[in-house]
């Protein structure tokens, strides 16, 4: 198999091919190693690979799933393979392996995927860009002296560079759709508790974080996610099943939805006008397809929905970075943790149980004025991002003397528009809908009403159409080595 074929081709192509007979698993996996080889030491976002692992796993029988022998990668942060590196970006869990493999790894394995390797996340992946000391930047596909977003920058620029259709991801305040946005992919946040967190977490960031993956096309997020949704046994909450299966939404005559659209950012800060005329020509299409789209103003404490967001975070680092030492038997240190995290770390260490609580209580609040707004919309569109992608370097996780506040602002300035979604546990989805004059793809976000994937789905399957992305191919990409 050539990589220019096996790069031209989404997830479901791919195994559509390998249920013809036309390819076997092998081929497909052998062409996917091949692809990471040809452009990883371009963009440095692939970290371990694991081909006889991989080899193996089809040689004893690849579960007969929709994504049957599909390659795929898996981000080095809360999901788990026994056995596979697990370092979260950091140099306190240098030499980790995983200890069991979670959930959602099982119902990865069971659509048929084939994983041969890991992807690169920033350290305990509380940054919008990838940049991680101990293994260097992952560089966008696109434009390699930019970002290609984070939390999931290697996983997105593992798609985007065409070493893989479909990879493992996962969203604790737009960490699925930033490095979309960055990256030009799909990204879909799904529901709150969507797809499961267990055994090892609960409701990991206390509800704020869910796991999923970056994809090339809608249709490999909707096969992916009819593959992966529904609480797991023993599971903190059981979310309302889907009424339809979401592979065949897409398929289906779409509704006349009213959506709200929102040009400036919820905290005030700048948005980027390209950013702005693509949202622009985005409202244009939509009313193309019939939908109606109403200016509107989503409005919220920000400060409040700031202040409670910033505490459930450095606590969560704080509980993170001292799971990471037990885990390694290493004591955490300034040495072996980046500046930023540290910051958080130690400030995390000094809350008190009742101001974890009063931050639930904050996020509460804003969720409740957000469900009020929904009951009118059924869906809002926003730009991805307040920004392009940011040059390499701009937003420094271990910048000497930055505090944990400042860091937080930092990610929030940048990536405006993406974590209230986290809070309020709704699902989102970035659509590559625009290019920069210079090369950078913009990602617009949607965002539906809880446990309404499948609008969200509607609408992207109608874009995709309309406003199309398949063709378009980064200055790095598999399919042109």
């Amino acid at each position: 198999m050539k990589l220019e074929e096996y790069a031209a081709h989404d997830a479901v192509g791919l195994a559509q091919i390998v249920a013809n007979g036309e390819v076997t698993p092998e081929e497909v996996l052998d062409t996917a190693i091949a692809a990471s080889k040809s452009v990883n030491g371009d963009v440095n976002c692939v970290l371990a690979l694991m081909e006889e692992r991989a080899h193996k796993a089809i040689k004893d029988g690849l579960p007969d799933g929709p994504l049957k022998g599909v390659p795929f990668l898996i981000k080095e942060c809360m999901l788990m393979l026994e056995g596979a590196p697990y370092r979260n970006g950091s140099r306190l869990l240098e030499g980790f392996v995983a200890p069991n493999d979670t959930e959602l790894m099982h119902r990865f394995r069971r659509a048929g995927l084939v994983t041969f390797g890991t992807t690169s996340t920033p350290e305990v992946a509380y940054s919008p860009t990838t940049e991680p000391v101990m293994f260097g930047p992952v560089r966008n596909p696109w434009k390699l002296e930019h970002s290609a977003g984070g939390s999931s920058g290697g996983a997105a620029a593992a798609v985007a560079a065409g070493i893989v259709p479909v990879a493992h991801a996962n969203d604790g305040g737009g960490s699925i759709r930033i490095p979309a946005s960055c990256c030009g992919l799909v990204g879909l946040k799904p529901t709150r508790h969507r797809v499961p967190q267990g055994p090892n977490y609960g409701e990991l960031l206390q509800g704020l974080s869910c796991e999923f993956a970056v994809t090339k096309t809608v249709r490999d997020a909707a096969v992916t996610l009819d593959a992966v949704q529904g609480a797991d046994p023993g599971a903190k909450n059981v979310i309302q099943s889907p009424e339809q299966a979401y592979v065949d939404v897409i398929k289906q005559p779409h509704r006349r939805m009213k959506i709200a659209v929102m040009e400036t950012s919820f905290s005030g800060t700048k948005v980027d006008q390209e950013l702005v005329d693509c949202l622009r020509a985005t409202v244009k299409v939509c009313e193309q397809l019939g939908h109606e789209v109403i200016p509107a103003r989503l409005e919220i404490d920000w400060q409040l929905f700031f202040d409670s967001t910033h505490v459930v975070w450095i606590a969560n680092v704080a509980s993170i970075v001292d799971d990471m030492a037990m885990l390694a038997k290493r004591t955490a240190s300034p040495e072996l943790i980046e500046t930023a995290t540290w910051a958080c770390y130690e400030e995390g260490k000094s809350l008190s149980a009742p101001d974890l609580v009063r931050a639930l209580d904050g996020l509460n609040v804003v969720s409740r004025s957000v469900g009020q707004f929904f009951a009118d919309y059924d869906l809002l569109l926003t730009p991805t991002m307040a920004r392009l992608p940011l040059r390499l370097g701009e937003l420094d996780q271990n910048r000497p003397g930055i505090t944990a506040r400042e860091w937080t602002f930092g990610v929030f300035d940048w990536c405006n528009f993406t974590p209230l979604f986290n809070g309020t546990g709704q699902p989102a989805v970035s659509l590559p809908l625009g290019m920069s004059r210079d090369g950078l793809p913009i990602g617009m976000q949607f965002v539906g009403r809880m446990n309404d994937e499948a609008s969200l789905f509607r609408i992207a399957a109608e874009l995709e159409v309309a406003m199309p992305w398949k063709d378009r191919y980064p200055k790095v990409h598999a399919g042109r080595t």
